[in-house]
């Protein structure tokens, strides 16, 4: 493996981020290599050093941030044969979660220096004219609403987690979904709310989809029917305590391709990308994940 690590840093995620960074450059330093500090200042930056970084020669690509930015850093290496590891410095670390990698500096970066490359399988989903590649989740419907109505909010400076729970009951005071119309491989489903998993994890160390798994090629659809206000909590009830997928009035199967019409926010990887139409792609590339 070339000596050179490329770390990818969101300097605004997580408390401590400065003395965390610093620490993980004195353990990647300490082994001999060199490293290259590459630091995203805005949205897609991540996406744009993580080629950047490939094209420069890095034999490993660290990304240090949330799940925002482990999404952008697996799309930016998707398809090249550079390796990427995860240093948690987010709100929930769904990526590291599942992995179950160590959320503080030395664990991680033990883990990344010496842990074994695995191919992961990339789902891809396309929207307003474009596309992202997302690791474990994309959310049509209430959650990326509720991801939609933190932007920007103050309170997501001082607690990530406090604010997806206070303006998630914001929406759900408001909540009036648009029927969503769903066309998965062929068969077609109505719902008010669908989430895509690429891997078990979810918001945490909830599980949508408790059988997805990121090295596999699957991907699980989760359709909710119900559009009541008590149906939410109803489903969030169910993702809590593992009894979603057996409810009458959800739809939980294996898809390859799914298109979804109607107007509804979208989200992947907890980052806001925009309204459906969207069409959703499983095994649409591969990236290396050091674990």
């Amino acid at each position: 493996m070339n000596s050179l690590v490329a770390l990818i840093a969101n300097p605004k995620s997580g408390s401590a981020s400065k003395r965390k960074l610093e620490r993980a450059v004195s353990i990647i330093k300490e082994t001999g290599r060199e490293v290259e500090i590459l630091y995203t200042q805005c949205r897609g930056d991540g996406i744009r050093l993580a080629r950047e970084a490939a094209g420069m020669g890095a034999g490993l690509v660290i990304a240090k941030g949330g799940d925002g930015t482990f999404n952008e850093v697996a799309n930016g290496l998707a398809g090249t044969d550079v390796p990427m590891a995860l240093l948690p410095a987010g709100t929930t670390n769904v990526l590291a979660k599942e992995f179950d990698l160590p959320e503080n500096v030395e664990g991680a970066m033990r883990v990344a220096l010496s842990g074994t490359p695995r191919t992961a399988s990339l789902a891809k989903i396309e929207w307003e004219g474009t596309e992202r590649y997302f690791c474990f989740v994309a959310g049509i419907g209430f959650d990326a609403a509720a991801v939609h109505a933190t932007r920007g909010k103050p309170l997501m400076r001082i607690s990530g987690k406090l604010s997806h729970i206070v303006y998630g009951f914001g929406v759900l005071a408001g909540w009036n979904p648009e029927l969503l119309e769903i066309e998965a491989d062929g068969r077609r489903y109505e719902g008010y709310s669908v989430i895509f998993a690429n891997a078990a994890k979810y918001a945490g160390h909830m599980k949508v989809a408790p059988h997805a798994n990121i090295l596999d090629p699957e991907l699980y659809m989760f359709i909710m029917k119900g559009r009541r206000r008590w149906d939410v909590f109803r489903y969030v009830a169910g993702i809590l305590s593992g009894r979603n997928v057996h409810f009458k009035d959800v739809v939980y199967e294996k898809v390859r391709s799914v298109k979804v019409s109607g107007g509804a926010h979208v989200q992947v990887d907890g980052d806001y990308l925009g309204m459906t139409p969207a069409v959703v792609t499983a095994d649409a590339a591969r990236v290396k994940i050091i674990y």
